[in-house]
């Protein structure tokens, strides 16, 4: 009877988990449906909108709004631009996607394409801008503090400017939005990174037109009817924004990295180990959906994790260990936006990490799982805790073998029966002995007669 109901549970478990899974699927056919109903032939403009850090994400994001527009076969794709700039590596990754797109890309600066957004504005086939908007000030900066060398200044210059004359605008003016001792007069003074207004934009060839709002820049491009479309960034976008920013790797590596050192410590495989791979596995899936790293990264991070777990098992530190640090740690160098990056983010998750580390062993230690594998009591005498008399007054002394000792045994020294053990050698009972040492709780004794080696 028992065993007949049980049998009715299972089936009836079994008949919920696929209808969960049937109503899954057929919801998920639905949205499929729904979404491929989109006119293909819409008279509608794709607006790929990039507001805020352009970064590994915003090229994601921009790859997919391409798509969806070819796919609505849209008359034209619209950049617009609120952006303090960001990334150069991803600007330029954006850029390729620009030129390698059939149809025309327009820029649409509302309210500013400031450094690398400038740069997007300028890959555009025209620029339109709102009043009151702004267009420059692209000097680049490390980790947007510290100051580039003249290599890469020199180079993104060139990049800048040539964006500028293969539409035809001028291109020391672009110059002039990179390097502040280029002056233009009437425009910009010398030490000063040259911006432009709307009107400034206008008046020397930087924007084909000012415009109030969309309906003015429709009318501008010659589709005064079509739809705007918005493309709407997907989870996945703002994930890779998320993980491949900087300061979030950085915090991510050091969560990494500390709770890899947590694991190795304690016993088992615990929170702190899946808390690590959940770190290095955002880490390392947000810069390959980014497009920075390819899996042969991850599968060499994998492999020198796997040396150094090799390397425990074995005595020392060899091959098998360097190899693994040197694989570890060029995997995750490599995976970053940049390998200068990549090093100044490692140095730091490393010195965070270990100080992580130490607080959380003692924190966990009195609170955590890890009191149970820490010897973290104390024996006291008030708990009746009697710690092992000190007999370091017995050297020197003579006494008699009550036992035989081979080499442990008893002997009587002053009248008081000890715990003694010889240096390795049998001495019979009876036989007199002197104690050589005490070494800790050992009393060690020779016999009277033999002879001491200096």
């Amino acid at each position: 009877m028992a065993g007949l109901l049980l049998k009715e549970q299972f089936i009836v478990a079994k008949t919920i988990r696929v209808c969960l899974w049937l109503a899954c699927l057929l919801t998920g056919m639905v949205i499929f449906i729904s979404a491929g109903h989109i006119s293909a032939d819409s008279e509608a403009v794709a607006v790929i909108k990039i507001d805020g850090t352009i970064d590994p994400g915003t090229k994601t994001y921009f790859q997919h709004a391409l798509d969806e527009a070819e796919r609505i076969n849209a008359l034209a794709v619209v950049i617009e631009l609120d952006t303090p700039g960001g990334f150069i590596v991803s600007a330029e990754a954006i850029r390729n996607l620009i030129d390698s797109y059939d149809g025309p890309v327009y820029a649409f600066v509302r309210p500013s394409a400031i450094s690398a957004g400038a740069f997007l504005a300028l890959a555009a086939d025209e620029i339109y801008m709102v009043p009151g908007s702004t267009i420059g000030a692209a000097e680049p900066r490390y980790l947007g503090v510290g100051e580039v060398d003249e290599k890469e200044l020199s180079a993104w210059e060139k990049k800048m400017a040539s964006m500028a004359e293969r539409q035809g605008r001028d291109p020391q003016i672009a110059s002039a939005m990179v390097r502040s001792d280029i002056a233009i007069e009437g425009l910009v003074e010398e030490g000063v990174l040259l911006t432009l207004t709307a009107a400034e934009a206008l008046e020397v060839g930087y924007s084909e037109g000012t415009v109030a709002n969309h309906g003015e820049f429709l009318q501008a491009i010659g589709h005064p009817n079509a739809e705007w479309r918005e493309i709407e960034s997907r989870v996945t976008d703002t994930l890779v924004s998320w993980t491949t920013n900087p300061i979030v790797g950085t915090f991510l590596l050091m969560i990494g990295i500390g709770g890899l050192i947590l694991e190795v410590i304690s016993a088992g495989f615990g929170a702190a180990g899946l808390i690590s791979l959940a770190a290095f596995a955002l880490y390392f899936g947000g810069n390959i959906a980014a497009g920075m790293a390819e899996y042969w990264v991850l599968i060499l991070f994998v492999f020198g994790i796997a040396l150094m777990l090799a390397e425990a098992f074995m005595p020392g530190f060899g091959v098998f260990g360097i190899g693994g640090l040197v694989s570890t740690i060029a995997s995750i160098i490599l995976a970053a936006v940049s390998i200068q990056t990549g090093m100044v983010m490692l140095l730091i998750a490393l010195v965070l990490a270990i100080l992580f580390s130490v607080f959380a062993f003692r924190y966990f230690a009195k609170r955590g799982a890890l009191r149970h594998i820490i010897l973290s009591d104390e024996e006291k005498a008030d708990q009746g805790y009697v710690a092992p008399r000190d007999q370091k007054e017995l050297t020197g002394k003579e006494g008699v073998a009550i036992t035989n000792l081979r080499p442990s045994g008893a002997a009587s020294i002053d009248g008081v029966r000890i715990d003694v053990v010889s240096e390795g050698s049998y001495i019979p009972a009876g036989e007199e002995l002197v104690v050589d040492r005490v070494e800790g709780v050992r009393v060690i004794v020779r016999p009277k007669n033999s002879v001491i080696k200096n």
